[in-house]
């Protein structure tokens, strides 16, 4: 299968799904290349018209060379040799993942299917050829500058034949790689939180929580979708639960608010699913082409500010924070589970009245790392400075939040293994079945964590690790009221 662009519309998420998941190639359409020759045939116009007017990077030098100009004599020439420019990105944080970079390509022909890259048709062909690999490698960290050079420096490199004036810029500059970070987390964000709804819900069938929390009445009472979305995952889950055996009091409140903190993470999901969808259409090239008009019968070539992504940083953070804020409940919960019965309030829940069971207070002991490394990613990005000098004197915050982002996704991923194999081991240890949705979920925990009885001398934190790359690779997204979704298991 293959990815078809004719215009910017053909940006979606899902096609970004099929490129970086599926491993799909992506082609030009008709549309785009008439598109983009009929704009480079009038932007070419406007040139010639007067090759001594200011166009950023095509008749003046980028950067903090901008005032100088380049000699109309020159400007084919500059264009050629840009495609040569080294690669100066040595920072540490390692390289982006190959499925990353894919999505970093793919977004990056937005900006030429219109003609806003003011670029010939061949020049997006070539760049799309890239997904056919080999796949330049992209830095994630050492990314200060103002936009997103450093990072599309190699992919300039990558792809074949020359450039002429105005190209090089439209492969450079741009925020392809914020729209690139935006729906790759989103992507994950989705089955995460799935995963997450799934496992809090088996929490509450372990813990013997009241289900009044979660009832229906509460939605016309709130009235908020997110949290109203959080409800009926919830209850989804939790069908059919039995109404017996339950606390006759007040479960504590890290599961009265489930609904509340699950609503928050819906809303990040959200957001951060809009922000990515937008992001990948949008024109972001500095400078864009503006195609023909009535006004400006050549068009005309305006500088912006497209390659610096308002919205991709703000959603990142609030994403992290919202898989913070799950870590903490799942913390509670787990220690929850272990406390109970010694603070007088419960039957035993992690060992067996006789004694059996294992050394599951040390669930609570990791638990509770995961909370303090997923609450310093959880940290607001803010703008950061940028290089020293007045020119590019503000520098992109994008891949400091998708990297917070990421750490605190992976410690939900291992706080939600914790919490489900806590689970599991109180509903052994007291000889329960969670409610019919949840028991495949369950089945799929315990054939990677078995119920730990004493005395064992399981390597238990190596299971604990590979039921955490389950969730993170979305093995396990049960939606409501559905059949799990079987998975090979996960490689130690």
């Amino acid at each position: 299968m293959t990815v078809v662009v004719d215009s910017r519309q053909d940006f979606t998420l899902e096609a970004f799904r099929r490129v970086t998941r599926g491993g799909e190639g992506v082609r030009i359409g008709p549309q785009a290349r008439q598109a983009m020759e009929s704009a480079r045939a009038s932007f070419m116009a406007l040139l010639d018209s007067d090759r001594t007017a200011f166009i950023y990077g095509t008749t003046t030098r980028p950067g903090i060379e901008v005032g100088r100009a380049l000699p109309p004599a020159e400007q084919r020439g500059y264009a050629r040799a840009a495609r040569r420019h080294p690669n100066v990105n040595f920072g540490g944080g390692g390289a982006l993942e190959e499925h990353v970079v894919r999505g970093i390509v793919f977004a990056r022909l937005a900006n030429f299917v219109e003609g806003h890259a003011k670029a010939r048709p061949v020049i997006a062909e070539r760049i799309a050829a890239l997904l056919d690999g080999p796949l330049p490698v992209l830095p994630l960290g050492g990314q200060v500058g103002p936009g997103e050079v450093l990072t599309l420096l190699p992919v300039l490199s990558a792809v074949d034949g020359d450039f002429e004036e105005g190209e090089t810029m439209a492969v450079v500059n741009g925020s392809p790689a914020a729209a690139a970070l935006a729906a790759d987390a989103a992507i994950s964000a989705r089955d995460r939180l799935s995963s997450a709804e799934q496992v809090f819900a088996l929490s509450v069938e372990a813990f013997r929580a009241p289900l009044e929390a979660y009832d229906a009445a509460l939605e016309a009472l709130w009235e908020d979708e997110h949290e109203v979305a959080a409800l009926r995952g919830l209850r989804g889950h939790l069908a059919g639960a039995s109404g017996a055996d339950r606390l006759t009091h007040q479960a504590p409140v890290s599961y009265r608010i489930l609904p509340r903190v699950l609503g928050q993470a819906h809303r990040a999901v959200a957001a951060v699913e809009h922000a990515a969808s937008v992001s990948l259409r949008s024109v972001t090239d500095n400078p864009a082409y503006l195609p023909p008009d009535d006004d400006h019968p050549l068009g005309r070539v305006i500088s912006t500010g497209g390659y610096h992504n308002g919205m991709v940083y703000p959603a990142l953070s609030a994403l992290a924070a919202a898989w913070a804020d799950l870590v903490f409940l799942a913390e509670r919960q787990v220690t929850a589970m272990h406390v109970g019965a010694s603070a007088g309030h419960l039957p035993p829940l992690l060992e067996r009245p006789d004694g059996g069971g294992g050394r599951t207070n040390l669930l609570g002991w990791v638990t509770g790392s995961y909370l303090d490394d997923a609450r310093a990613a959880a940290t607001a990005t803010l703008l950061p400075p940028g290089l020293a000098d007045a020119q590019n004197d503000v520098a992109v915050p994008t891949f400091t939040a998708y990297r917070k982002q990421r750490t605190a996704a992976d410690c939900l991923d291992g706080a939600l293994a914790l919490l489900a194999a806590g689970s599991s081991q109180a509903l052994w240890a007291t000889d329960r079945a969670p409610a019919p949705p949840l028991r495949p979920l369950l089945d799929r925990v315990r054939s990677v964590v078995a119920p730990l009885d004493a005395p064992d001398d399981r390597r238990i934190g190596d299971e604990l690790g590979r039921l955490a790359r389950v969730f993170g690779t979305g093995a396990v997204t049960v939606r409501a009221g559905h059949a799990a979704t079987s998975s090979a298991d996960v490689p130690a």
